[in-house]
């Protein structure tokens, strides 16, 4: 079948302008397989972003889906409100374990923004219920991004998402952030927080960062001292600390959690992309005992009056718990670790490009800065990958992969290559 660009515009498709799609429009993928996506032409592209960092086992992965083939022979839905099911109760538990029970309350949305939205509410609703209505201001770090809607962009540090919508937006306070693992910056930062801590606690309910690295704005790495030295600083000033996983979560840094690496125990975890392993929108606030504790009233007007409708979804649920039972039983943490060396020597050609600097690594997260002066260096790069067979999507000049956990040495080494090929087509 041909699809006509009226056809296409018939979707309006996220973070896009829908008129770039009259010089190349959208790919239609027919079908997709471990780290391969297939178009309707027959053309296939490795996936070298997991589809938006979703897809940790791949496409099709054959547990997953039959997971899904069970449960939905045995309940597809059923509203949270007043009920419950299986595979929600599970997955609580063991997300809760997977926090060695430090966080043992999971609140259930569809997508990371609504995570996002959740935690703040939830925090600021406790301070109130505590008797501290004043504490109802929220900060966040430079360079941070944690959703687009109205109240996420508030904590979105991101002009491209949140000019539009400025006069919408309550803004929230930025904090300045290291990129280096120099002390002297580090305790820059961290006493520029404390000064403003110290000065506005009484009104601040909580921050909100991603851990050890800020996906959205171009892979940037900080040191894990200073967010070590934020939650000490948001405790001494009984402030909540959001830790928002979104990205970083389900073992992408190299931990189950990014903020395992680090001492910080948060009050929230924000989870959503990976949690599913790509077959289905969901995603989850875990908090603590305190907090669960400041709702549990006889005042109907003191509980957490958020939802919707599809809340808990028992698929959802149940596609997470496959998830989880894949990274128990496969020991996926440890493979991951233990391929690191081969997928280093791979690299090293593309490290080694004129091009590229600021090479940055962690986990299951590759990062190049490429040094390049056109404006529209992503769009084109994202255009002759497409033609070279891979699937990227540049950030500004940042170009990284975040492939499927399954991708093989054989597989990792094309997408090397690959890219090579693009950096030396792409106008710098």
């Amino acid at each position: 079948m041909s699809w006509g660009i009226r056809s296409f515009n018939a979707v309006w498709h996220p973070c896009t302008q829908m008129r770039f799609h009259e010089d190349l429009p959208p790919i239609v993928i027919k079908e997709a397989k471990g780290v391969m996506l297939f178009d309707e032409l027959g053309n296939s592209y490795i996936d070298a972003i997991s589809s938006w960092w979703v897809n940790l086992f791949g496409h099709q992965n054959e547990r997953i889906k039959n997971a899904l083939i069970e449960q939905l022979n045995q309940l597809e839905h059923v509203m949270l409100a007043g009920f419950s099911h299986p595979p929600v109760i599970e997955l609580s538990e063991r997300l809760a374990a997977k926090t060695n029970h430090q966080l043992g309350h999971a609140f259930y949305a569809s997508d990371g923004a609504s995570a996002t939205e959740i935690a703040l509410k939830m925090s600021a609703h406790y301070w109130r219920n505590k008797g501290f209505s004043d504490k109802n201001q929220f900060l966040a770090l430079s360079n941070s991004y944690h959703g687009e809607t109205i109240g996420a962009l508030g904590v979105t540090d991101i002009a491209l998402f949140k000019d539009a919508y400025q006069d919408l937006i309550r803004i929230s306070p930025l904090l300045p952030v290291p990129y280096s693992d120099n002390n002297d910056e580090i305790q820059r930062c961290l006493g520029f927080a404390q000064e403003y801590l110290e000065k506005h606690h009484q009104q601040l309910s909580s921050i909100i960062v991603e851990p050890l690295i800020q996906a959205a704005a171009g892979m940037l790495f900080y040191p894990k001292g200073y967010l070590e030295g934020l939650s000490r600083l948001a405790k001494k000033h009984q402030i909540h600390l959001i830790i928002d996983e979104i990205a970083m979560g389900f073992g992408r840094t190299g931990s189950f959690f990014a903020y395992q690496q680090t001492d910080v125990i948060p009050d929230f975890i924000c989870l959503s992309k990976g949690i599913t392993g790509g077959f289905l929108p969901l995603s989850a606030v875990l908090t603590t005992d305190d907090i669960f504790a400041a709702f549990y009233k006889n005042n109907l007007a003191q509980g957490f009056l958020h939802s919707h409708s599809y809340t808990g979804n028992p698929l959802a649920c149940r596609a997470a718990i496959e998830v989880l039972n894949i990274f128990d039983e496969d020991n996926i943490i440890e493979k991951n670790h233990s391929r690191q060396p081969l997928f280093d020597q791979l690299l090293l050609p593309l490290i080694n490009h004129n091009s590229v600097k600021s090479y940055r690594h962690m986990g299951m997260i590759w990062a190049f800065d490429i040094d390049t002066k056109k404006p529209q260096f992503s769009r084109e790069c994202y255009r002759l990958g497409l033609k070279h067979g891979i699937l990227v999507r540049p950030i500004g000049n940042q170009l990284y992969f975040m492939p499927p956990y399954t991708i093989t040495e054989h597989e990792f080494g094309q997408l090397v290559h690959a890219t090579l090929k693009v950096l030396n087509e792409v106008s710098l």
